[in-house]
């Protein structure tokens, strides 16, 4: 029926809107704007989230950062989890999508890992503990930051297809690939051996 499809089609229009201003929410620069420590895009990577974050020496702040960006990212998923699935889908993609690229920043935001952890969070925890273990060991074994979200990310669509969640895996599939295309610049140093390792200066 067309006035069924419509109605479905609003809904996922509004879940992706409500995913994408969530997840545009910049918590890196508004914490350190809070806490005296200026613009964080002037620091470091010129970045965001945690990490960068992270250089500015208060660890605590980070931490928040990790937070605040995991969580949005949940939040739209529970929110519009409450239509079907496939909504909160939607509004995972759009808090993804409005993390990397906010509007309010001219389309220069995060590079996606603390908000892709939230929305597997959302939608699939078992998975997110597996994840989580997979970045944690691989971080002990390289110290990089990097190497870890992006071996974790890749991992986590076949985490849930091996759990039977075949259209979650396909959807983090697709995260996944944004993701790394955010990290394009890592990839290369990581590549080049110029990557920074966790806990170095």
């Amino acid at each position: 029926m067309p006035e069924a499809d419509g109605a479905a089609w609003a809904v996922l229009a509004g879940a992706l809107a409500l995913g994408y201003l969530l997840g545009s929410i910049p918590f890196g620069l508004l914490l350190t704007r809070m806490a005296g420590l200026g613009d964080v895009r002037a620091i470091g990577s010129g970045n965001i989230g945690a990490t960068n974050v992270l250089r500015t020496g208060r660890k605590g702040l980070a931490a928040l950062t990790l937070l605040g960006d995991a969580l949005k990212g949940t939040a739209a998923v529970l929110a519009a989890g409450a239509w079907s699935q496939d909504a909160a889908m939607a509004a995972g993609l759009g808090a993804f999508l409005g993390h990397c690229f906010p509007v309010w920043l001219r389309f220069k935001g995060g590079k996606g890992v603390a908000t892709y952890l939230g929305i597997l969070l959302g939608l699939h925890w078992p998975t997110l503990l597996a994840t989580g273990l997979i970045w944690i060991a691989t971080a002990a074994a390289t110290r990089y930051s990097s190497l870890s979200a992006l071996v974790a990310t890749a991992l986590a669509p076949v985490i849930l297809h091996f759990a039977g969640q075949d259209r979650l895996a396909l959807f983090f599939v697709l995260l996944a690939a944004l993701l790394w295309m955010r990290h394009r610049a890592n990839i290369v140093r990581l590549a080049t051996g110029r990557e920074g390792r966790i806990g170095s200066k």
